[in-house]
């Protein structure tokens, strides 16, 4: 598995960005999956699915399967949040992860920025950022630049600089 991750202020584009770079990646025959920080607490279920009951019950973990997918849910009653090196080993083998999130963490990132959000740029004091795509390129020096719109060159980008996941856990060794 190789890593890199996307990271910005809210509001940037992440999210749409990922978006855009999955079935680009897919489309040239790799796969891909994804981990996103939320920094607010979120539920994959509601009340009166019996999922939220087993749940709110006390269950430390629930899955849920159909013929279509699963879905772990772990609650960590009080435990510390893992990190990003737990999370990426809960995975199954692919050939990328698009992490979005995790700004402090050091693997490769790819900013995206966004002007309208009237944020400064991350990337001048990270040296993790490889690139940056952002819809004011002329204002970003030093590193490569991208469109936020363009997906190709972003996956070319990803296929590049993604990481192998033994060098993501030799950096957090470091640490």
């Amino acid at each position: 598995m190789r890593v890199i991750g996307l990271a910005g202020w809210s509001g940037a584009g992440k999210t749409t960005l990922i978006a855009r770079l999955i079935p680009e990646l897919t489309r040239l025959g790799f796969s891909v999956s994804t981990i996103k920080h939320a920094h607010h607490r979120f539920d994959v279920d509601y009340p009166g699915k019996d999922s939220y009951v087993h749940r709110t019950a006390g269950a430390r973990e629930v899955l849920v399967a159909s013929g279509e997918r699963f879905a772990l849910m772990h609650e960590l009653r009080g435990a510390p949040e893992p990190d990003l090196l737990q999370l990426l080993k809960l995975l199954s083998p692919v050939d990328f992860v698009l992490v979005e999130g995790y700004k402090p963490e050091p693997l490769v990132k790819i900013e995206v920025h966004r002007a309208e959000n009237g944020k400064s740029f991350l990337y001048p004091s990270d040296p993790a950022i490889i690139a940056v795509a952002t819809d004011c390129p002329g204002e970003v020096q030093g590193v490569r630049t991208f469109d936020l719109a363009d997906g190709q060159g972003l996956a070319e980008c990803v296929q590049s600089y993604a990481i192998p996941m033994s060098a993501l856990i030799e950096r957090l060794s470091e640490r």
